[in-house]
């Protein structure tokens, strides 16, 4: 996704300045005062309609995203709000076309064209502050759109999920070719991190460490919590759950077990349970690895790698390897 290409969105003020600016130099040019009056009304609406016509399409349309961008973007900013928020900035262009036509057009028969003149002005100027708080807001929206991740769709993507703490990020770290790109959004404290594995012949791996996903109903979950969800359903050809066994994380076995049965529920792929943090305390039946150490990573990439062809399942399966 393009989204680091999305422009800054400027103010209502900045709008009508920069405008008013260019429209004042064209009047310079015309020695007749009606006509340069008109020429300043019709090029301060033209250049009005113009930018708010230029912040409305530097957004992507929402609906023809992937599910995962277009998930993540509803948890972070909503996008009925962000399409609400455009929707209001085209009319304001639309408005100020229709305004800048008028006036124009009414000054031919005028006696004061200077009256007129300042009426489109006026009209112009409160047209554009009526979108003054969808501008701001665009602008926010647009901020948190360039700090999301790219997440390629046609790459094997691995999910790596659990509770927070275990050790998904140092795995990550551990096995990508380079420094993980991590993305903390306006809105939350955590954001996705995505890294990548060099396979050879310009084959990747992908690898997405989720925020800590809490075994909690839904409609409790933040926003950290749910862009996770939407990464393991959306995008995963695999999903690594780590366990802590030494439960250093904060959180007992048991409850890690239970969020890995309805992590299990949430996808269709293939789900590899290991414990993490071996150096410490190992489980029988699972595979284990310690990403302080290194003990039993590269396994544990391998197992995943088994798994690069292998068709969606359903019902999901647990795989012990």
């Amino acid at each position: 996704m393009e989204f680091e290409t999305i422009p800054t969105v400027p103010t209502a003020e900045e709008i009508l300045d920069r405008s008013f600016r260019r429209a004042a130099a064209k009047k310079k040019l015309k020695t007749n005062k009606d006509k340069a009056n008109e020429e300043f009304v019709r090029s301060v609406a033209s250049a009005v309609h113009d930018k708010l016509d230029t912040v409305v399409r530097s957004f992507p349309t929402f609906d023809r995203l992937p599910p995962f961008y277009r998930d993540i973007a509803d948890i972070l900013f909503s996008v009925d709000h962000l399409k609400k928020s455009l929707g209001a900035v085209t009319w304001a262009g639309e408005q100020v076309r229709t305004v800048g036509t008028q006036h124009a057009r009414a000054m031919r028969p005028a006696l004061d064209t200077g009256q007129v003149r300042r009426q489109a002005v006026a009209r112009i100027a409160s047209i554009v502050h009526q979108v003054e708080d969808d501008l701001l807001f665009l602008n926010e929206a647009r901020n948190i759109l360039r700090k999301i991740p790219h997440v390629t769709e046609e790459e094997f993507t691995v999910v790596v999920a659990g509770y927070p703490n275990v050790g998904k990020s140092s795995f990550i770290r551990l096995i990508s070719s380079a420094e993980p790109e991590v993305a903390a959004y306006p809105f939350t404290t955590k954001g996705i991190i995505v890294g990548h594995r060099i396979l050879g012949n310009r084959d990747r791996m992908q690898l997405i460490d989720t925020p800590g996903v809490l075994e909690r109903p839904a409609a409790e979950r933040n926003q950290i919590e749910q862009q996770a969800v939407s990464a393991l359903v959306n995008v995963a050809d695999a999903v690594l759950f780590v366990l802590d066994a030494s439960e250093q994380c904060g959180y007992s076995i048991e409850d890690q077990k239970a969020l890995l049965d309805e992590v299990g529920g949430m996808v269709d792929v293939p789900v590899i349970a290991v414990v993490n943090k071996a150096d410490i305390l190992k489980v029988e039946g699972y595979p284990t690895m310690s990403t302080v150490t290194g003990e039993g990573v590269e396994e544990v990439l391998e197992a995943l790698l088994k798994h690069r062809s292998t068709p969606k399942v359903s019902p999901p399966e647990y795989i012990q390897e």
